[in-house]
């Protein structure tokens, strides 16, 4: 039996998984602990701070200890950082640090395990722990496997082949050819944080790609034959800004208005993207033919582009798993490691999200009583849910074991009725305290999909929310509130199998509105996704919502 620790810590969004015998039994964020969003900054100095907590929780959760881990895999190489690292990029100094911490890694780990691992310690590169992370749980026996990101060790864009267990490198482009990078660069020239893409995604819907189109082209260049980021509009280049603002106009400050030209950017930007990755697209597929496509990394997160990727055809099967992120890195430095020792084959095709904690509903009254209030249980959660979201309430939901990657999916959600053409405002205003023009998303029942979204076949991805199909235009009326400015909607199918509990909800919701599909967004209120009971009543109490169902626990602002 092969106990396998994934770790990923060396930028952001920090993550702890644990295989066993080839099974994956836990995965989880440590933002979800410490409440810090993306778990630590991601600065030069930090790789070697470990998701210490999302470590603990997985060997408990599994019932080991320390000494039953028999293999760590680290979603990072620095001996690969250091072969292809040029000292033009950036300041060699900070370049020093960062290989003097990354050095520090394994004593750390093997310092919290307490014991020495030897050769039992496996650094994996970075791009090759996204595309096992997709890939594995994919359940294809061959694909292609596009990863698309800001940074592995210099890679910015990676494409492979796979077949049975072994995956193999094709292609790599190299900073600073990086498309990740590039929507970082515009988050912040448009005022938000370098995290904030989802933000620039949900801007471009309201902008004009045409405006900005000739300035994409001469950043960004994606064919047959060309692929690459223009010089000078990444990295640490002085001139960097100047630069933009002659092509742009001046650059937005945080908390200023946002304008026309601001959206028109935004949707030049995710115009070139689709087009972009279009063309890694194309060219994996003749590089490594197959039916089959798996696409990790942060740019993964974009379900516009996916959409596009999904339309265009090129592969008849796309798998992008729940975390396709930094976070799944974890997952998949575990899973190549395994794959490489084939002591025991890998579990395939398993994909679900619902990898973290659950609460017992002890845990759940010993929180309710702590914070001073009075609960009432539920004999039908499901039900009463679903009559308080058709009655426009917002309904707290926290069920089972918490979601891995930075989706909520019916486990850690807020739900809200799609019919009302005021809930996205009073969502955004009174709940989440953030801009107006964000979107939310719906969860529909994947047995009613294909009549309100052209979906198209349907895959274990849109489970995920990581598609953006076109709500029917017969049917955006009736669900104003999840209708994106550009008619579509970034949909989660949920499954009976998958998620019986939120499917038994949302059936509720049908049967009482004719409507299959409630809207779902994060429960959180600008900070990471809640993770105990605790959490979910701090924020219940400090928000506009209007119940908080935990397991059969319900709770009630007082109006």
């Amino acid at each position: 039996m092969a106990n396998v620790l994934g770790i990923n810590s060396v930028y952001h969004e920090s993550a702890a998984a644990l295989l066993v015998d080839g099974e994956l039994v836990a995965a989880v964020e440590e933002e979800r602990f410490n409440r810090i969003k993306h778990a630590k900054p991601a600065e030069w100095d930090n790789p070697h701070q470990l998701p210490e907590r999302a470590i603990r929780f997985c060997l408990k959760y599994a019932g080991l200890i320390a000494r039953d881990i028999d293999h760590v895999a680290y979603s990072y190489d620095p001996k690969l950082r250091g072969r292809r690292y040029r000292a033009e990029w950036w300041d060699p100094r900070l370049e020093e640090t960062f290989q003097l911490r990354l050095g520090q890694v394994r004593g750390v780990v093997e310092e919290l395990l307490g014991r020495s691992l030897g050769q039992r310690f496996h650094f994996v590169p970075h791009h090759m722990a996204h595309a096992a992370s997709a890939y594995f749980p994919s359940g294809f026996d061959r694909a292609a496997i596009l990863t698309i990101d800001g940074l592995g060790e210099t890679a910015g864009s990676s494409l492979a082949k796979a077949v049975g267990s072994r995956i193999q490198s094709v292609e790599t482009f190299e900073y600073p050819h990086s498309i990740g990078f590039l929507w970082e660069v515009f988050s912040t020239f448009l005022g938000f944080s370098n995290y904030d893409a989802s933000k620039i995604m949900g801007l471009a819907a309201y902008g004009d790609p045409e405006v900005f189109r000739g300035q994409f082209q001469s950043i960004l260049r994606a064919d047959e034959t060309n692929y690459g980021v223009a010089q000078g509009i990444l990295g640490v280049d002085p001139n960097k800004l100047a630069r933009l603002e002659a092509m742009f106009g001046t650059s937005r400050e945080e908390d200023s208005e946002i304008l026309p030209r601001h959206a028109d950017i935004a949707a030049a930007l995710q115009a070139a993207t689709d087009a972009a990755v279009m063309a890694l697209v194309r060219r994996v597929k003749r590089m490594a033919p197959s039916d089959n496509l798996c696409i990790a990394g942060g740019v993964a997160l974009n379900c516009v582009t996916n959409e596009v990727v999904r339309r265009s055809g090129e592969f008849s099967n796309i798998f992008i798993p729940s975390a396709p992120h930094d976070a799944g890195t974890a997952i998949g430095a575990a899973l190549a490691v395994h794959s490489a020792m084939q002591k025991r084959p890998l579990q395939r095709g398993y994909s679900t999200p619902y990898l973290g904690p659950a609460f017992k509903r002890a845990d759940i009254l010993a929180a309710v009583k702590s914070a001073g209030l009075t609960a009432r249980r539920s004999k039908s959660p499901a039900r009463d849910a679903a009559r308080m979201i058709a009655d426009g309430k917002i309904v707290a939901w926290f069920q089972g074991r918490m979601e891995f990657g930075p989706r909520a999916l019916g486990n850690r959600s807020l739900l809200a009725d799609p019919r009302l053409p005021e809930m996205r405002d009073i969502l955004n205003q009174k709940v989440k305290h953030r801009e107006d023009f964000r979107p939310f998303a719906p969860s529909v029942l994947a047995e009613h999909a294909d009549e309100w979204f052209e979906v198209g076949a349907h895959s274990a991805s849109h489970e995920f929310m990581l598609f953006a199909p076109e709500v029917k235009p017969e049917q955006r009326d009736r669900i104003p509130a999840i209708v994106h400015k550009d008619g579509t909607a970034r949909v989660q199918l949920v499954s009976r199998k998958l998620n019986p509990r939120f499917h038994e909800l949302i059936s509720h919701f049908f049967a009482q509105t004719g409507v299959p599909l409630v809207v779902n967004t994060s429960f959180n209120d600008s900070e990471p996704i809640v993770c105990t009971p605790t959490d979910a009543i701090v924020t219940f109490r400090k928000s506009g919502i209007d119940a908080l169902f935990m397991d059969d626990v319900v709770l009630v602002t007082r109006s």
